[in-house]
């Protein structure tokens, strides 16, 4: 198997990654044949996964542009994965120059290529971190430099919490997160679940089969499990909903049906 060059020779490309997946099913490039294989496997049973995809960034690029006209300039993105055109700083900084971003991951190449992308701009940086560890993330010198945690900041975690089982206590990760922001500050989420996939549970089991293959089991959670995330939120206008249904800049009955699974919120700190 040939290692391409962006590559870092510490990873292991015989083995999927969840966030080359996911650039995968976004048309990206920087993605193995064992990551193309397990996608899809997944889209054998879910053939949506694409336009989920889609969905997720197309929410992720409203609610940031909401952000900043909550006057909030700074957003830390956990579970950033590799970056494609429309990323958070783009987003951010096409709407507020100079918007401070930091992208976390535990996926070396999600690393290695925003690093690559990011090179050169100060206002942007990015930390190999896990979610299961927020005070790392905290005390990392990328989020001392760009942070203020004294000032309102938008907390990212777009289709990452179904990655994290309740073993690990994905609760307890996004209260810390929480309880370390300033009030005011935004937590923008989405997350899969069996609710609204235009097709039967089952069918979708499969899916969630493949990436307990890859082990990186897939946590579909109910909407009383999702909405638990925002305790000690308030939640933004529309609530908890369907990825179109959030602000939507076009009419949500011209969506793809697939668009429409999982669900995604925004919820301000008091």
């Amino acid at each position: 198997m040939e290692r391409p060059a962006w590559a870092p020779r510490s990873i292991d490309i015989s083995v999927p990654s969840v966030s080359r997946i996911y650039d995968y099913y976004l048309g990206g490039s920087h993605n193995f044949e064992v990551d193309r294989e397990a996608a899809r496997k997944a889209m054998g049973f879910l053939p949506g996964l694409p336009k989920i995809m889609q969905a997720n960034r197309a929410f992720m690029r409203r609610a940031v542009r909401y952000a900043v006209g909550e006057g909030i300039t700074q957003f830390l993105d956990i579970g950033s994965g590799i970056p494609t055109f429309g990323n958070v700083h783009e987003v951010a900084q096409a709407a507020s120059p100079g918007a401070h971003v930091v992208y976390v991951d535990h996926d070396p190449v999600a690393v290695a290529h925003s690093q690559a992308v990011l090179d050169g701009d100060e206002f942007t940086d990015v930390v190999a971190a896990d979610l299961r560890k927020p005070m790392e993330i905290l005390a990392s010198p990328q989020v001392e430099r760009l942070i203020d945690l004294n000032r309102p900041v938008a907390l990212l975690l777009v289709a990452i919490l179904h990655f994290v089982e309740d073993a690990d206590d994905p609760y307890s990760a996004v209260a810390e997160l929480r309880d370390a922001l300033a009030p005011g500050s935004l937590l923008i989420l989405t997350h899969a679940s069996y609710e609204g996939i235009p097709l039967p549970a089952e069918r979708a089991e499969g899916t969630v089969g493949v990436y307990k293959d890859i082990r990186n089991p897939l946590i579909m959670r109910s909407r009383e499990e999702i909405a638990r995330f925002f305790e000690g939120y308030d939640m933004v206008e529309p609530g908890l909903v369907s990825m179109p249904q959030w602000r939507p800049d076009t009419a949500p009955e011209e969506e793809d049906p697939w668009a429409f699974s999982g669900l995604a919120g925004v919820g301000r700190t008091a």
